[in-house]
C-alpha cells in the first residue's frame, strides 16, 4: 500500500482506538528491521553502543551504584524472532539496562508530591521518591493464574518517583545510548513473547528480576530510538484525542438517553414524544459502539411501554374496555370446569406510572389462559434421552434464530407427570433460576415439548399481543420488578406468585400491534447499526494489516 493511499484512509485507521497498539508494534518494527529512517542517518553501530554501554557499567559497578554483573549466555537464534535476525544485533537487558524491584507497600505510604507507581495501570502521589531517572515499568506479578496470565500495558516513569514493591523499574545505563521510553515501547509490543511467557507459578503468576535480566533486546541507533520516541508521542496525542471524543459521545449519548428514560415530571406526552423522534432521527449519529446501541435498545422498550413511542388514537378501544372483554372471556373457560378455579389477583391500586390515554394496567395473573396458567416444569429431567421428549432449558430462550427442536431430550416417563406445561407453540418463556428476566419465545415447531424448572410459560390471552409482552418483560420497568422479587437461595430464583402480581401496562389493542411494528423497526435499525460498526471495525483492521503487511515485507 502506498503512502498516499494510506493517508487517504488514516481517519479509519485512526479511528479505531484498538488500532493504536498495533500502530505502535509497527513503529517498533521499522525501527528494529532499520526502515524507520535510511541507513546512512545511523548514527553509530550497534558494536559501539554495546562497548560504550559495557564501559559505563564498569565504571557504575566502581563506583558503587550497581552490583557486579554476571556473565549471560550468548542469545539463541531462537531466543529472537527470525524477522530481525538479519537487520538487528540483540544484547540481554540485564547487560545494558540496571533492573530494580520496588521498595514502596501501597499500606505504608502516605499521600505527597511525588507519583506513586503501584501497578503500571494506576498511579497515586508519595511522601517520598524511591528512584529518580527514566525507566521501563514491568509488572512482576499477575493473579489470573498460569494458563490466563497476561499483563496490562506496560508504564513508562520519568522524574522522581516511587514504586510498588510488585513492580519492577529498567534504567538504561546510559540514557543516551538507549533510551527507556524506547525499551518500554519494544518491550509492550512484544510483551507476550518477551515477558508472559517467562511468567512461572499457578495461582499467583510472577515474574522474577533474573528472568526479566534474561530478555533480548535489539541494539538500535540512537538516532532511530529518537524517531521512535517522536513517533510515539504522535500516539499519545491521538490516543489521548479519540479518549476525549469517546467522552464526550458518552456524555451525550448518556445525556440524551436519560432525557428520555427519566423526564422532567412537569414534561408534557407531546414533548416527550418529540424528544423521542430527535433522538431516534439521530439514533446513527449517537451510537458510535456497542455499548450505546445495547443502551438505545433498551431505551427503545422503555419507550414503548410508557406510551411514548407511537401516537395514541382515542377513536380506538380503550384498554378498559379491552381487559373487561378478557376477563369474561377467562370466565367463561374457567365456568367450562376444565380449569382450575383461582380467585383474580388484586393490584390493591398499584399503578406503576401515570397511565397514557386509552391505556389500561392488570396483574399478570388475569391476563393469561387460565387453561395454560404461569407455570415452570420439570424438577429432576435425568439424563439425556435420544428421540425422547424436546426439553427447553434456559440456554434455549431466544427471540430469533431457533433450532428445529431444543437440544435436548427426556424420557416420556419423566416428562409426563408435567403435562401441564408442555408447549403449543407461541408462548412467552421466562428464566426463572439463575438469569432471571431472560427471555424468549416458544416456535411453532417446539409444539408438544417441555421446559424446565429454571423456565417459566406465560400464555396471554387474545387481546394481549405476544410480540407487545415480549417488549415490555425487555422493559426496565418489568425486569426492575423482576430483580425486586428475586430470591438468593442456592441460585437467583423469582416465584412464579410475584410473577402472576406484575403489573402489566396495557395500550388499545391496535396500539401493541403498532408499538409493536414501531420496536420491529427500530430494533431492525440498531441490527443495521451494528452490522456498519462490525464492517467498519474489520474494514480498519484489514487496511491496517495491509499497512502493516507493506511496511514490514522483506526488501
Amino acid at each position: 500500500m502506498s503512502a498516499r493511499a494510506l493517508l487517504q484512509r488514516f481517519d479509519i485507521i485512526a479511528d479505531q482506538p484498538s488500532n493504536i497498539p498495533a500502530l505502535r508494534r509497527l513503529v517498533v518494527d521499522l525501527a528494529v528491521r532499520g526502515k524507520l529512517l535510511p541507513i546512512e542517518s545511523f548514527d553509530m553501530s550497534a558494536q559501539e553502543m554495546l562497548r560504550r554501554i559495557s564501559s559505563k557499567a564498569d565504571e557504575l559497578v566502581m563506583a558503587g551504584a550497581i552490583k557486579k554483573l554476571k556473565s549471560s549466555s550468548k542469545i539463541g537464534d531462537d531466543e529472537v524472532p527470525a524477522a530481525y535476525l538479519a537487520h538487528c544485533t540483540f544484547a540481554r537487558l540485564g547487560k545494558i539496562a540496571n533492573l530494580q524491584k520496588g521498595l514502596t507497600g501501597i499500606q505504608g505510604s502516605l499521600p505527597g508530591q511525588f507519583p506513586l507507581v503501584v501497578t503500571a495501570a494506576e498511579r497515586g502521589t508519595c511522601d517520598h521518591f524511591d528512584f529518580d531517572g527514566a525507566a521501563a515499568i514491568i509488572p512482576l506479578v499477575s493473579s489470573t493464574g498460569h494458563g490466563n496470565a497476561s499483563i496490562n500495558r506496560l508504564h513508562y516513569q520519568d522524574g522522581k518517583f516511587a514504586l510498588g514493591t510488585i513492580l519492577c523499574a529498567v534504567f538504561p545505563f546510559d540514557e543516551q545510548l538507549i533510551s527507556a521510553r524506547f525499551l518500554f515501547e519494544y518491550l509492550t509490543a512484544f510483551k507476550e513473547e518477551l515477558l508472559v511467557s517467562k511468567m512461572i507459578g499457578t495461582a499467583n503468576v510472577t515474574l522474577t528480576l533474573g528472568k526479566i535480566a534474561d530478555v533480548p533486546v535489539p541494539i538500535v541507533a540512537p538516532a532511530v530510538q529518537k524517531r521512535v520516541d517522536e513517533l510515539m508521542a504522535l500516539c499519545d496525542q491521538l490516543e489521548a484525542a479519540q479518549q476525549e471524543r469517546e467522552r464526550r459521545r458518552d456524555r451525550l449519548a448518556a445525556a440524551s438517553l436519560q432525557r428520555l428514560n427519566q423526564p422532567a415530571a412537569d414534561t408534557p406526552p407531546e414533548t416527550q414524544r418529540e424528544h423521542a423522534r430527535f433522538h431516534l432521527h439521530h439514533l446513527p449519529h449517537l451510537t458510535t459502539r456497542p455499548e450505546h446501541i445495547k443502551a438505545m435498545r433498551q431505551t427503545i422498550f422503555n419507550l414503548a411501554v410508557h406510551g411514548e413511542l407511537v401516537m395514541q388514537d382515542s377513536g380506538e378501544e380503550p384498554a378498559p374496555a379491552l381487559l373487561r372483554r378478557i376477563a369474561g372471556s377467562r370466565s367463561q373457560i374457567l365456568a367450562g370446569g376444565e380449569a382450575r378455579k383461582k380467585k383474580p389477583v388484586a393490584l390493591d391500586g398499584l399503578v406503576p406510572m401515570t397511565l397514557p390515554l386509552g391505556w389500561g394496567v392488570e396483574a399478570l395473573a388475569n391476563l393469561v389462559d387460565p387453561l395454560n396458567t404461569i407455570s415452570y416444569g420439570v424438577l429432576v429431567p435425568g439424563p439425556e434421552v435420544q428421540d425422547g421428549i424436546p426439553f427447553v432449558r434456559v440456554q434455549d430462550l431466544a427471540l430469533s434464530g431457533h433450532p428445529a427442536r431444543p437440544n435436548k431430550s427426556i424420557a416420556p416417563e419423566i416428562e409426563s407427570p408435567y403435562s401441564r406445561t408442555r408447549l403449543k407453540g407461541g408462548e412467552v418463556l421466562l428464566c426463572v433460576v439463575g438469569s432471571i428476566g431472560k427471555v424468549g419465545i416458544a416456535p411453532m415447531s417446539w409444539a408438544g415439548a417441555n421446559i424446565a424448572r429454571a423456565v417459566c410459560r406465560v400464555s396471554p390471552m387474545p387481546g394481549v399481543d405476544t410480540q407487545y409482552l415480549l417488549i415490555l418483560f425487555q422493559s426496565a420497568l418489568v425486569q426492575g420488578f423482576f430483580a425486586d422479587s428475586t430470591r438468593t437461595l442456592a441460585q437467583p430464583t423469582l416465584n412464579v406468585g410475584l410473577i402472576e402480581q406484575l403489573p402489566v401496562l396495557v395500550p388499545p389493542l391496535a396500539e401493541q400491534q403498532r408499538i409493536v411494528a414501531k420496536v420491529d423497526e427500530l430494533m431492525a435499525l440498531c441490527d443495521q447499526l451494528e452490522a456498519q460498526l462490525t464492517t467498519t471495525q474489520t474494514d480498519s483492521r484489514r487496511l491496517l494489516e495491509a499497512v502493516l503487511e507493506a511496511a514490514l515485507a522483506p526488501a
